[in-house]
């Protein structure tokens, strides 16, 4: 049976990962609070015993920094968790010939332009948060042959804090909201990102030559703005009631954030879908489907 040491369980991918990993093998399941391995990614040479330790064929790292805004005043623990602890897995990933799959960032390229992203442009990140994430991709490039680097974007899932809440509490209790509406990307659910994650793996494993960097989102683009309104339609059309009656479109520059944030997150998934033979849903989809079970099971 193969073993599966997956980094990260308790987020909102790896949560999910727990789930679509389990047909695939034997799941070891960890994150900062476990006891029996470290999970713990302020401690590179832990997690570097815990794969030694466990000796796994595929390792998958959900782990990260994933605040941003406090990455730009904690550069040097961002880049521990993002980089440093992410190389000291490779590395190890490596000596045992495991796979290694790790999540990546649209952050790492500048946000310009109206064009999506391909895996062969250059990256240049805007903030701290970008910086170390790309960091972390090239030591697992130059370390693990065998990996796999999903970049994604605008990631969401029913479990934990997600933009689709936070904007239903706000509806309920003010009259106007005023929402990004010049950034553009795709929310992606992290179940999508789980499931495809479990097919790669197992593309992978006949396929050693799929090796290498891809994106991966769901298809179409939409803004923050228009994601709200679609959750604000779906939330009434359950019967919910929302006192939000004026919806305005922002500027990024009218909230400013001590990160800089990319306006062109779009990332052009055509590799992915070609190499994993798999068709990318529509956002809409994904988002609809969360909504409807945060709407059934009362959650908001």
């Amino acid at each position: 049976m193969m073993n599966i040491l997956l980094f990260g369980k308790t987020g909102q991918v790896g949560w999910e990962l727990q789930r679509a990993l389990a047909p695939l093998g034997h799941v070891i399941a960890v994150d900062v609070h476990s006891t029996d391995y470290c999970g713990d990614f302020s401690n590179p040479e832990g997690v570097a015993e815990t794969v030694r330790r466990v000796r796994p064929d595929v390792i998958v790292n959900a782990a990260a920094h994933t605040a941003v805004d406090k990455a730009e005043s904690e550069r040097d623990f961002a880049q521990l968790l993002n980089a440093t602890s992410v190389e000291a897995i490779a590395r190890e990933a490596a000596a045992i010939n495991a796979w290694l799959v790790h999540y990546s960032t649209d952050y790492v390229f500048p946000g310009s332009g109206e064009t999506p992203w391909c895996e062969t442009d250059e990256p240049s990140p805007l903030n701290v948060y970008g910086e170390t994430k790309l960091a972390g991709e090239k030591a697992i490039q130059q370390y693990c042959p065998k990996h796999l680097i999903f970049r994604t974007s605008w990631v969401f899932a029913a479990k934990g804090n997600n933009f689709a809440k936070t904007m239903l509490k706000l509806a309920k209790e003010r009259e106007t909201l005023s929402i990004i509406g010049d950034q553009f990307g795709a929310p992606t659910g992290a179940e999508l990102l789980a499931d495809c994650t479990a097919h790669a793996i197992r593309t992978a494993l006949h396929k050693p030559e799929v090796a290498g960097l891809y994106h991966l989102v769901a298809s179409g683009t939409t803004s923050w703005h228009a994601f709200a309104q679609l959750v604000f339609a779906e939330a009434r059309a359950a019967g919910i009631s929302l006192v939000v009656k004026n919806v305005n479109a922002i500027a990024t520059e009218a909230y400013p954030t001590p990160a800089k944030r990319p306006l062109n997150s779009r990332l052009n998934t055509e590799k992915f879908s070609r190499e994993f033979n798999l068709v990318l849903p529509h956002w809409e989809s994904g988002v609809k489907r969360m909504l409807a079970e945060l709407f059934a099971t009362g959650s908001v």
